[in-house]
């Protein structure tokens, strides 16, 4: 593993959590990812299943998790399942786990090889009356690529056709939302290095540079800190910051242009997710800054309003209300558009099109109930954004805010945001 290692009571208060959830007399099977092809023989680099992760900690492939809380023998009530290291994969792919290297990294007492799943499973399933089986149901998947956690099910299923099967993924859902003191610890440290990121960028930043230049400094400073992109970055200037999922990042930086990056780190699999706008030669324009400050005082409100009880649909409604408002000042939309707003017709959708936020941890747009309410613990993203292609002019900003019982906490507090701090970080370097 890239990051340095992390305390594993974290991962036994995980399932210490999620065993509270499931009934007497079940079981609930979670597999690591799988390793992608791409052309040829190539692979992708892992990524770590999020679920396993969050449960375990393991990084694998080929890892198991079995939870029997009712099992009458008790070194199987947690039990983890990992591939036998042999010479052949240790020439090829390096070292893998030994059982004592993943028992100190997860906390598992009781970890076996994976030849050994199909004789303990099956004694197990024999015993068991629910059986909670793990698929990916982010609303935003693509259920294209069959993965682990899907074939063991159909072969659970197909073989004992009597059980009662149950599906894993709300009960993560419920539980991931809500990050815990040492994942939010590594969600600031995730923060940091984006910060450490956008200071390489803020030195580098000048009219003639290319978008590539500001990435490759980014994924040097990533890079340095343990950590790699948490997503394909977005680096956009001029007219390329109105394309919401710019990822080219191929084209020249213009002297009177803006530069939109939105980029997160990703430190032991856990991803930040900031955005901000520079101007390319040092100083806003007066519009920029007006179109600028606007997306501010939207960005600055909404993070008020994230707090316990908020439903998301309600917190992105004021937003865009909020949004329309500053709009008819700008003279970009009527008094009777503004009028005519309603949530399903949103006055300001031609210049504010997306969404307002997401909640934020294993991966950029992690787990939550799609409506909320917001609880302590979560981590929502807050990015606000005005696009006026006609202008070349593509403004989001972006922070992360954890939610708490007396009002939300900004994580990139740190991070210069006002349009003075913005200019007085690009002088400095």
């Amino acid at each position: 593993m890239r990051h340095a290692p992390i305390d594993p009571s974290l991962f036994v208060d995980h399932r210490r959590r999620l065993l509270a959830e499931l009934p007497a007399d079940s079981l609930a099977v979670v597999h690591a990812a799988d390793t992608l092809p791409t052309n040829g023989d190539g692979v992708l680099r892992l990524v770590p299943a999020a679920d396993l992760f969050w449960l375990t900690g393991i990084e694998q492939v080929e890892s198991v998790l079995v939870l029997a809380p009712s099992a009458v023998e008790p070194a199987q009530r947690e039990m983890l399942f990992i591939r036998q290291p042999n010479e052949q994969l240790a020439i090829w792919e390096g070292h893998s786990l030994s059982r004592e290297e993943a028992r100190d990294i997860s906390s598992i007492a009781t970890v076996r090889w994976l030849a050994d799943l199909p004789t303990v499973l099956h004694s197990l399933m024999t015993t068991s009356n629910d059986v909670f089986l793990n698929a990916n149901e982010h609303e935003r998947a693509s259920l294209e690529v069959e993965t682990r956690d899907l074939r063991m099910a159909r072969q659970l299923i197909d073989r004992y056709p009597l059980h009662t099967f149950r599906r894993l993924a709300p009960l993560l859902r419920k539980l991931r939302a809500v990050k815990d003191p040492g994942e939010i610890e590594l969600l600031r440290q995730a923060i940091g290095i984006t910060h450490q990121g956008f200071n390489q960028v803020a030195k580098t930043l000048r009219p003639g540079v290319m978008e590539y230049d500001l990435e490759a400094k980014l994924i040097g400073e990533f890079t340095r800190n343990r950590a790699i992109f948490g997503y394909e970055p977005i680096v956009a200037a001029g007219k390329n910051s109105c394309t919401l999922h710019y990822v080219a990042n191929d084209q020249p930086c213009q002297d009177g242009d803006l530069v939109l990056l939105d980029v997160g780190a990703s430190y032991a699999n856990y991803s930040a997710d900031l955005t901000r706008v520079f101007p390319v030669n040092g100083r806003f324009t007066p519009r920029q800054r007006e179109l600028y400050e606007v997306v501010l005082r939207v960005l600055k409100s909404s993070i008020a309003r994230a707090v316990v009880g908020a439903s998301l649909r309600d917190w992105k409604r004021a937003a865009q209300v909020q949004m329309a408002e500053e709009l008819v000042g700008l003279g970009l939309i009527s008094h009777e558009d503004l009028a005519a707003d309603t949530p399903a017709r949103p006055a300001c959708r031609k210049y504010f099109m997306h969404g307002l936020g997401h909640s934020l941890g294993l991966g950029v747009h992690d787990l939550a109930p799609p409506d909320g309410p917001l609880e302590a613990g979560w981590v929502m993203t807050v990015e606000p954004g005005l696009y006026l292609p006609e202008e070349g002019i593509g403004i989001r900003l972006e922070n992360d805010v954890l939610v708490t019982p007396d009002g939300p906490v900004d994580l990139c507090a740190d991070v210069p945001l006002e349009p003075d701090a913005i200019e007085a970080w690009l002088a400095a370097t």
